[in-house]
């Protein structure tokens, strides 16, 4: 039952994304509960959203699932007959940290599907400063701007209108141009 509370929206979204980041990465309730160092009954009433973790809990639950905190603090209330469905554009979840001068935000409404939809700004002249690798498929659209891309050890520029694919090969970005690069990304499994 889903109930108009904003406290409720939140703590809904949250237990499912943290059973759905926790799954993702093969974790059993038990493995995160002991790498928390917490009992599997609180582990398991903070995923059906029964207690709420406090924020060095949240802490502790970022680093060991390996996500930016950001993405557990940013749950957005929604009106009731959108939530799991909808996302407007102003209760997009932001991810991770902009330091790199990459801004995304996350485009699914929650992280309970087999994959994950994110809206990425790569700023003028900025640059991923260590090449990734993750065990995940990722294609993305550009939806506006230029973008080089090193994916594979090969080297690519992609434009407006342009998509790509990274199938568990190391990669890397640059934005070297005056404009703002915008790309949308499908990636399966969900990393965030």
């Amino acid at each position: 039952m889903l109930h108009s509370d904003p406290q409720h929206l939140h703590r809904t979204s949250l237990g499912a994304d943290l059973r759905a980041l926790r799954k993702s990465r093969g974790m059993t309730i038990s493995d995160l509960a002991d790498a928390l160092g917490r009992s599997i009954g609180w582990l398991s009433q903070v995923e059906r959203d029964k207690s709420e973790p406090s924020i060095s809990d949240l802490r502790a639950i970022s680093e060991a699932l390996g996500v930016p905190m950001s993405l557990l603090f940013a749950h957005k209330s929604s009106p009731a007959g959108e939530q799991g469905r909808i996302v407007r554009a102003g209760n997009r979840r932001p991810m991770g940290a902009s330091h790199e001068g990459l801004r995304e935000e996350l485009l699914s409404p929650d992280l309970t599907d087999d994959f994950e939809m994110v809206h990425s700004t790569f700023e003028p002249h900025s640059k991923m400063q260590t090449p990734a690798s993750r065990p995940t498929q990722e294609v993305g659209y550009m939806v506006s701007g230029k973008l080089d891309l090193t994916i594979g050890g090969r080297s690519f520029t992609v434009q407006t209108g342009d998509s790509f694919r990274i199938k568990h090969e190391t990669y890397d970005w640059a934005n070297p141009y005056d404009e703002p690069a915008v790309a949308i990304w499908v990636i399966a499994p969900p990393v965030y």
